[in-house]
């Protein structure tokens, strides 16, 4: 165990708040009353009841002998999948009703008309992602609009043929990308510009990112990399990113996936060329959506404008009422506020992990974690990648059977993320005692 004054690489903002609070408490920074008192001080915990919070007796791995199943659940996988808002039910059942009562009507009357129930709320997905509302559409899954969008982009010559993005890219970004620049009659392996870590480093550096774009590109016809890396968590510089490609003659763009919903983007105000993100992680939602222009038969029959004629149909309801259910809640604060509390309640998770996992000489069989996500709480969003020591799959099989839901990626890391519009600086207390648990129980086995 180390001391506070040990802990090396942490943002030492969160670590004097963390020592402030416990001192006027009277107790340990590691204590529980820390986070009691933290989630007391919280004004944005009043967020946390619209949305439905699983027990730990309905998630199927539980194994209620180890822990008491009406307990609500440490749920810290909203980077995959957000928590449902508790107005998706009511909002559904009134589409649903609708169609039962006044069938094709529906397309053209009621709360969301089918035709166009989409256009009711791009307005507040603008907001979320610093964009202005005539940016922004809302259609299809991720993958297919980053194919239109490259479709779009993509415009490869003799000299400026080359895509750059990052080596460990999200698989089917990695698959879209080679697969339009098959498109092309282009060989992925010569257009195809992969960019990784240095040997011995977990995560990109921006200059690292910027000299190479600086270097190369004029060779390149667009830089497409991710807002918040998927595996790592890092997080981008993306006005920087945008700022270097464009000078360049490069086309930016961005997939948001793990981003919106994340962290404070400000995409109109970058001058981003395009970008594309999905909702069902952070925005707890259901549709894909993208950012800027395109022109499809819908887009030409109804003489979209903007990036409306990026549209191939109108959307589902059944998509459109989930996002809507999250885009109020979103509403009812701001990403700044939402951005502060994450800096604060991720810097907590990563005080406690270095207090009790960091390396330690002196007892070289206890597992230790290496946290692989940047210590830079401006070069992270809320997720923190954690590197065991020991083979991981045991320990995420006893973590959930103690009602703990996060990812693994074997051989070694889990992806943990405290989600600041749900999750509770207790969720994160419990999950470090949880773990705890966890790791004895593996050794066990």
């Amino acid at each position: 165990m180390c001391s506070t004054g040990d802990i090396l690489g942490l943002n030492f903002r969160e670590i004097e708040t963390v020592k402030r609070v416990s001192d006027s408490l009277g107790c340990s920074p590691t204590s529980a009353e820390v986070a009691a008192y933290f989630d007391k001080q919280d004004k944005l915990r009043h967020l946390r009841e619209e949305f439905l919070v699983p027990k730990i007796t309905e998630l199927p791995p539980s194994d209620l002998s180890l822990v008491s199943g009406a307990k609500e659940c440490i749920y810290f996988s909203g980077n995959s999948l957000g928590l449902q808002p508790k107005n998706v039910k009511k909002y559904l059942e009134e589409e649903l009703e609708k169609w039962a009562k006044i069938a094709i009507h529906g397309h053209t009357m009621g709360a969301r008309p089918w035709a166009w129930a989409e256009n009711n709320i791009e307005e507040l997905m603008a907001k979320v992602v610093g964009a202005k509302t005539e940016e922004v559409a809302l259609m299809n899954g991720l993958t297919v609009n980053l194919h239109l969008l490259l479709l779009s982009f993509y415009k490869p010559t003799e000299t400026r043929h080359k895509i750059l993005l990052e080596n460990k890219a999200f698989p089917s970004d990695h698959y879209a990308v080679e697969s339009q620049i098959r498109l092309r009659g282009l060989d992925p392996k010569d257009s195809m510009l992969l960019l990784s870590p240095k040997p011995g480093e977990d995560t990109l550096k921006t200059e690292d990112i910027l000299e190479v774009i600086e270097k190369q590109g004029d060779s390149i016809a667009v830089v497409m990399f991710s807002g918040v890396q998927y595996y790592t968590g890092q997080l981008f510089d993306m006005a920087r990113i945008t700022e270097a490609g464009q000078r360049k003659g490069c086309y930016v763009g961005f997939d948001c996936a793990h981003a919106a919903g994340n962290v404070e983007l400000k995409l109109h105000d970058w001058g981003v060329d395009f970008a594309c993100w999905c909702s069902y992680k952070y925005i707890n939602s259901g549709a894909g959506e993208t950012l800027l222009r395109h022109f499809s038969w819908w887009g030409f029959l109804l003489l979209q404008p903007g990036v409306s004629g990026f549209r191939l149909s109108n959307q589902p309801f059944l998509l459109v009422c989930p996002l809507q259910a999250s885009l109020e809640v979103f509403n009812m604060t701001t990403m700044q506020a939402l951005r502060k509390k994450s800096l604060l309640l991720t810097g907590y998770l990563e005080y406690l992990i270095k207090h009790y996992y960091t390396k330690d000489p002196a007892q070289p069989h206890k597992p230790h974690i290496h946290i692989i996500t940047p210590s830079d709480p401006q070069q992270r969003g809320c997720q923190l990648s954690l590197s065991f020591s020991v083979p991981i799959k045991r320990v995420f099989e006893e973590l959930e059977k103690r009602g703990v839901a996060c990812d693994m990626r074997e051989p070694s890391v889990l992806r943990v993320a405290p989600v600041p519009m749900y999750n509770s600086f207790s969720d994160v207390h419990r999950f470090i005692r949880v773990l705890g648990e966890a790791l004895a129980a593996s050794k066990q086995n």
